[in-house]
């Protein structure tokens, strides 16, 4: 028998919602706490070496637990009572749009590398302006890196609905408009005041490459990823353009 391994506590509590048809807007903390530290203690049993990430998420599982069995405050309206809960699920809607996202980049190198084309098309953006053509894995590289300093920094509490995917493409619009210059993909990026926003942000670039609205390019290699107008810019962001309406379907 094999245990299965993962990522991080996050990728483990997401497979354990998947495999139990847990709706993850309503978890049962008691279940769930339960599954994981089960399979902390198979996975000591085989000798794997977790990290204290996976310690912590224990930790925290069994705080949340011994919250929810708190009596609640009878001064409080039900519907103000704060779920011990919401953190751990925004994390983990987070952290699943961002597998998605991550996904949706290896099938698209998977279909690149088993489509025929002359030359091979390996890269992200289309070859038709100066600098060097951006690789998928470098997009992920540059969003990675600022992932990692996200999480050393303090983080500013935005509304669900400020932070969809459609309110990042209005902010990249706006941003290259004001600026109109070619701007560093780290310098959108940091400027999200969260992790919910910059995972919309990464899922936003990623829809305005795929409409040809901007390319990614490098002027050297291995330089900063550079976000610019493409061909494609005014019409996409036309009135009648393939974003008229996008409020709904990027949320």
């Amino acid at each position: 028998m094999e245990l299965p391994q993962y990522e991080g506590p996050l990728d483990l509590l997401l497979d354990l919602i998947r495999k139990h048809k847990i709706n993850i807007y309503d978890i049962p903390i008691h279940q769930i706490t339960n599954q994981y530290l089960d399979y902390l203690r198979q996975a000591k049993d085989f000798d794997i070496d977790l990290g204290g990430e996976f310690v912590f998420m224990a930790s925290t599982l069994i705080l949340i637990k011994s919250k929810t069995l708190l009596p609640k405050d009878p001064t409080v309206p039900g519907e103000e009572q704060e779920d011990p809960r919401d953190e751990l699920v925004r994390q983990l809607l987070d952290h699943e749009k961002f597998v998605q996202a991550a996904q949706m980049l290896r099938d698209k190198r998977l279909v690149e590398e088993n489509v025929w084309s002359n030359p091979p098309a390996t890269t992200f953006a289309d070859d038709d302006g100066p600098g060097i053509s951006v690789d998928v894995f470098d997009l992920v590289k540059t969003y990675e890196e600022v992932l990692d300093r996200f999480k050393s920094r303090p983080v500013y509490d935005v509304a669900d609905e400020d932070v969809s995917v459609a309110s990042r493409i209005e902010f990249i619009k706006n941003m290259m408009l004001s600026e109109d210059r070619d701007i560093d993909l780290r310098e959108v990026f940091e400027r999200q005041p969260g992790v919910r926003a910059l995972v919309a942000t990464f899922l936003a670039v990623l829809e305005l490459v795929k409409l040809q609205a901007v390319a990614l390019r490098q002027s050297e290699l291995f330089g900063p990823i550079e976000i610019r107008k493409h061909k494609m810019f005014d019409a996409v962001f036309s009135d009648d353009g393939p974003l008229t309406g996008a409020d709904s379907e990027y949320r």
